[in-house]
């Protein structure tokens, strides 16, 4: 004879213990919900202006080598080509007295303004800043280094300066004394 197992019918469980409201899991749950969003809103809240604050300095540092990279560049260049300066940035790649041409981490082009001898002056008391593209303009322009065109405020103080585009790196710069600007095609504002 068989003997028949019975088995008995499974009922299906529903998504709550309780019936939705009534019953306390599901309320907790949601409480400890809100709360985890809440805690990560305030942590991402203090954590974006740190990291923006952090990048923006890390630019700045690189900001610092490059110009030091193009006045590195243009002193090679005084010494292989004796009372000249190059005309163009392309120059000192050419010359290779730079391995290659560093753009400006402070703008989204990565184009520098060049620094350039001021010829109606006869120190570097007075120089001119003017766009890459100006130099076309110009008769036979002797650049001496190079400034950003970013007119933004900076974290850190750079030679008693607070904006990028007063952050000058050229030539016989003198760290104390900086020079009055003219500024090619242009008013400062």
């Amino acid at each position: 004879m068989h003997k028949s197992i019975h088995i008995p019918p499974v009922k299906k469980a529903g998504f709550f213990k309780t019936a939705p409201g009534t019953g306390y899991d599901s309320g907790y749950m949601l409480l400890i919900l809100v709360f985890a969003v809440t805690v990560l809103t305030i942590g991402l809240m203090v954590a974006i202006p740190v990291w923006q604050t952090q990048m923006q300095r890390e630019k700045e540092e690189e900001l610092i080598f490059r110009g030091k990279q193009y006045v590195e560049a243009i002193r090679l260049y005084q010494q292989k080509n004796p009372g000249a300066f190059p005309e163009r940035l392309q120059d000192l790649l050419e010359e290779k007295c730079i391995r290659r041409l560093y753009g400006d981490p402070m703008t989204e082009t990565g184009e520098w303004n060049v620094v350039l001898f001021y010829q109606e002056s006869s120190s570097l008391g007075k120089v001119m800043v003017a766009s890459q593209r100006d130099l076309r303009s110009l008769d036979h322009p002797q650049i001496i280094g190079v400034v950003s065109r970013s007119n933004k405020k900076s974290k850190k103080i750079y030679n008693k300066q607070e904006t990028y585009d007063r952050w000058l790196f050229f030539y016989g710069q003198e760290p104390d004394a900086m020079p009055e600007i003219v500024y090619f095609n242009r008013r400062r504002k």
